[in-house]
This record gives C-alpha cells, sequence and structure tokens, in this order.
C-alpha cells in the first residue's frame, strides 16, 4: 500500500511530538515507558533543590523530583518527587534533601526505617529533614574563626592603644636614654674585652708556668700519697698495741699499791703524814713571818733574847 506525502508528513509530525514529549518528560524525570510511583514531601526550605534533581536510596538513584511549588498557600514548599517500583521502602521513611556542594546541587535521599513493616505506597507523604551541605559546614566552621578573628582584632587595637598611651614622649625619651646607655655599656663591655685578651696575651708565659707548676705539685702530691700507702701500717699497728699493753701493765701497778707511786697513790697513812708535814710547814712559816728575831738574833750591845711564846695554834 502506497501511502501518500500528506499521511507520511503526519506519521512524521506526531513521531516527533511523542520523541518530543517524551524526551521533555524524561528531562523532568519521567520516564514514560517506566509505571513510577510518586511521593510527596513537605520542607519549610528546599534550600536550592530543582526540578529534575536525584532521588537516592543508599547511595543509588532510584527516581527523579518531578515538581516543587508551595505548600497550600503556605510558606512550606511541597516536593514531588518518583520511585522505580523495583525499590520498596517503609512508609516512616524519612525524605532528607542533601548535598550541595561548590559546583553540584542537592538530592533528595530516602532513609528508610528498617523496622516499620509497612510499605510505602504510591500517593504517600513522606517525613522530611534537611542536612546541611558543604557550605553550610563550611560555614559553621568559618563562623567560629570569624569571632576569634574578630576578637583578636578588637583585642589587638586595644594593645595598640594601650600602647600609644603607654609610649607618650617621656616614656619614648626615657627609651632612647636606656638604648643610648645599652649602647654605651656594650662599647665597655668591648673595651674591657679586649684588654682581657690584651692581658692574657701579655702574661700567657707566666700563666703557663703557673699551670705547670700545679701540674708538678699535682704529681708531688701524687707520690706523697703513694710513699703513704707504703709504709708499714701492721708494724705501727704491733708498736701502738705493744704501747697501750704497757700502759695498761702500769695502771695496773698503780691501782694495786707496785711501786712508790703505787704505795703513794695506796697509802692513805703516808697521805696522813705528809698532809700533817704540810701544817706544820705552814705554821713554821707563819711563826718565821710573825716573829723573825727568834730565828735571827743579832745585837751590837749584847743585848738578852726574849723568852719564847708557845703560839696558840701550835701542833704540839
Amino acid at each position: 500500500m502506497k501511502l501518500s506525502k500528506e499521511v507520511k508528513t503526519a506519521i512524521l509530525v506526531l513521531f516527533a511530538l511523542a520523541v518530543l514529549i517524551g524526551g521533555y518528560n524524561y528531562l523532568k524525570g519521567n520516564n514514560l515507558l517506566n509505571d513510577n510511583r510518586v511521593f510527596y514531601a513537605v520542607y519549610d526550605n528546599v534550600e536550592g533543590l530543582n526540578p529534575a534533581s536525584d532521588v537516592t536510596l543508599n547511595g543509588l538513584a532510584v527516581g527523579k523530583v518531578l515538581k516543587i511549588e508551595l505548600h497550600n498557600g503556605t510558606r512550606s514548599n511541597l516536593v514531588t518527587f518518583n520511585v522505580t517500583k523495583d525499590f520498596e521502602f517503609s512508609k516512616s521513611s524519612i525524605a532528607k534533601i542533601y548535598g550541595g556542594g561548590i559546583l553540584g546541587g542537592k538530592s533528595i535521599g530516602l532513609e528508610p526505617n528498617y523496622d516499620d513493616p509497612v510499605s510505602a505506597k504510591s500517593g504517600d507523604t513522606l517525613k522530611s529533614s534537611l542536612e546541611g551541605g558543604i557550605m553550610e559546614l563550611v560555614n559553621e566552621s568559618i563562623t567560629p574563626l570569624r569571632d576569634q578573628l574578630s576578637s583578636a582584632v578588637i583585642h589587638a587595637d586595644s594593645l595598640l592603644q594601650s600602647l600609644s598611651t603607654l609610649l607618650n614622649t617621656e616614656t619614648r625619651n626615657e627609651l632612647k636614654s636606656a638604648v643610648s646607655y645599652f649602647n654605651e655599656t656594650a662599647k665597655n663591655l668591648k673595651s674591657i674585652t679586649g684588654k682581657t685578651n690584651n692581658l692574657l696575651a701579655e702574661n700567657q708565659e707566666k700563666l703557663n708556668n703557673t699551670f705547670s707548676n700545679i701540674d708538678e705539685a699535682s704529681a708531688n702530691f701524687s707520690r706523697l700519697s703513694d710513699s703513704l700507702a707504703q709504709v708499714q701500717v701492721v708494724g705501727l699497728s704491733k708498736d701502738l698495741k705493744r704501747l697501750v699493753n704497757d700502759f695498761e701493765v702500769i695502771t695496773s701497778d698503780l691501782n694495786s699499791g707496785k711501786g712508790s707511786m703505787g704505795k703513794l697513790l695506796q697509802d692513805e697513812q703516808l697521805y696522813v703524814n705528809l698532809e700533817g708535814t704540810a701544817k706544820q710547814m705552814e705554821l713554821l712559816l707563819e711563826d718565821f713571818r710573825l716573829q723573825p728575831k727568834r730565828y735571827v738574833h743579832f745585837s751590837l750591845f749584847g743585848k738578852k733574847n726574849k723568852g719564847y711564846t708557845t703560839p696558840k695554834d701550835s701542833v704540839r
């Protein structure tokens, strides 16, 4: 059967329209060849979510966002998306908006509730949530740093103001004087160091002789120590022991009354006699002092001596 040009043109136009409609729906996320389920979620803010954005389950794309519109004239956004029938999830699953990098867009991620046995059906409205993207995380991280930087700038400004107040004309003059004094001290120290070096250079030979004498004295002391170490300590110990024994013998003889010293120490009568003799000597000297004419007589005319008068404290 031969078709006319008009029929062929009509068929071509219909085919083009079908391809256009199918392509448009495919770009919107609608696949006319698949029987997809449609779900809804309500968000206060979609954070840049666009139609045709991916819907994922455990990171796998399972659908597309179909439409975003205001929900019943409120400030909330109603998002319509589809999911293929091959993926089952619970009715209490959460549709979370996530992503949003510097170059990438937002997506909806399904978070299934595996404890809920009731499966979601087409037309259900799922719970919604919003996850902060990269920019939000960057802003959250930068905000404390910005606050700290602002605080640091304020502190630095306060410090500069304090320094400006502190470094008045008088303080600056004192600092200049201190720097000048420090420079003068450094010059004096350099001069002292130079003089010390010259003094050491001039007396290098004397210092060498001094160190040589110290070394010689150390050597002599070492030899003296060696000599003392070679002394016959055993012989000295024997002599000392013999001396101690002799002293013990002498002490024993004295205690036992042997010999003159022993008798002198042990004989009590001898002590009494010696004490009496000492008393008589004392009386004799006292009588000699009181009556010297009794013992020394000298007369040019032959004068007679007076009679002797016995002292009252005589030992007789």
